[in-house]
């Protein structure tokens, strides 16, 4: 829940996210005053799979066992 301070201060972020088609509710002091949602139908949003495309590269050693340096350290 975002409040109206950080609503007015981020529209453009929280519009985005709604054309993603998330709903967000805006409220005052804690009290939800109104929610943002996406006008028409899901089939009209943008679709963001595969915008990064081509900018990631998996590494040939993803699925490789981590060092056991790492491991250790998940361990502790």
């Amino acid at each position: 829940m975002d409040s109206i301070d950080q609503a007015n201060a981020n529209l453009s972020q929280l519009l985005s996210r709604v054309e993603q088609g998330e709903e967000i509710v805006i409220s005052d002091q804690g009290v939800p005053v109104t929610k943002l949602v996406p006008v028409g139908t899901a089939s009209r949003r943008r679709s963001s799979l595969g915008v990064d495309q081509g900018k990631f590269v998996v590494p040939e050693d993803f699925n490789d066992p981590l060092p056991d340096d790492i491991l250790s350290a998940f361990e502790e």
